[in-house]
């Protein structure tokens, strides 16, 4: 039954989107990346990567990109294919741009070109709130900790190398977290309207969730949709602004819905000859810009 309202009927879009991609059978999944390749030669593949899709398995997952790459390779090649192997990753609930390795010797090419940092990446985010300075780069040290609140668990966060101390507000400096990473993100605004703004990313650092926390930690700006960073001590919805609630007539109550803005756009690959991919963002994330009155900048 599809609800005739927009509105419900726009609801119910966000809400199934995580869940769709985990009913289908594995070789119907197989079919949608072989739909999604962006482009193929004799050492990758490269697809674009659908929303609320897990790159690894694990519990409770039924579906996810490495269990199908062998049914991918021959649906692109033939039977006889190897299967294909993962370069890079990309989490869950991040769309757009990721390379596929046809064979082992490739993969591991362009899994040190990621390690020496030589693939250039651009993601786009729509964030709450407008960044300040409106372009600039966060440098600060990520490491995962454990968040002690009713509901025990780990997160992300940000581990600076100075202070100030709280008697009279001078800088000093700490002892440096052994487990902390280095993690350094590039960004500009692209565009701002409705208490939002659309940010264009480089990550010169690959730390997990280190986009999404830096946004949310380093420069307050969480990324919409982004339920886990957009609060420290506990696991709840996004509180968004009235503005933005009313530009994409939701209530309070159901932004849980609101699935994680954030698309990897482009990605520059230093092979044998310079690659550059662009994917543009899934449909929900268009239709988020439109009615934030985002406007998607031209390239």
């Amino acid at each position: 039954q599809i609800p005739k309202d927009p509105t419900q009927r726009w609801l119910r879009e966000l809400a199934a989107l995580s869940q769709q991609l985990q009913q289908v059978h594995p070789n119907v999944l197989a079919k949608i990346l072989k739909q999604r390749t962006l482009y193929q030669n004799e050492e990758i593949v490269v697809i674009d990567k659908p929303y609320g899709l897990p790159v690894h398995g694990g519990p409770g997952i039924k579906n996810c990109i490495a269990d199908v790459l062998p049914v991918l390779a021959k649906m692109l090649e033939n039977m006889k294919a190897d299967p294909l192997h993962l370069c890079h990753r990309l989490d869950k609930e991040t769309t757009g741009v990721m390379v596929l390795a046809r064979s082992k010797e490739a993969a591991d090419k362009i899994r040190l070109l990621f390690k020496t940092r030589q693939v250039e990446k651009i993601y786009w985010a729509v964030v709450l709130g407008d960044p300040d300075p409106v372009e600039g780069i966060v440098e600060i040290p990520i490491v995962e900790k454990e968040v002690q609140s009713h509901q025990s668990h780990y997160k992300m966060t940000l581990a600076p190398n100075y202070r100030l101390r709280p008697e009279d507000g001078k800088v000093m400096k700490i002892r440096k977290n052994r487990n902390a990473e280095s993690a350094v993100t590039r960004y500009r605004r692209l565009a701002s309207a409705s208490a939002c703004s659309l940010l264009e990313l480089q990550p010169i650092t690959g730390v997990k969730h280190q986009i999404r926390v830096h946004l949310a930690y380093g420069l307050g700006c969480p990324i919409l949709g982004d339920h886990k960073y957009s609060h420290w001590s506990k696991l709840a919805p996004q509180k968004l602004p009235e503005l933005t609630l009313r530009r994409l007539k939701l209530e309070q109550s159901k932004a849980r819905h609101l699935p994680l803005h954030l698309h990897a756009h482009r990605l520059r690959l230093p092979l044998s000859q310079p690659l550059d991919f662009v994917c543009k963002p899934p449909l929900f994330f268009q239709k988020t810009l439109r009615k934030l009155e985002l406007d998607i900048p031209k390239d």
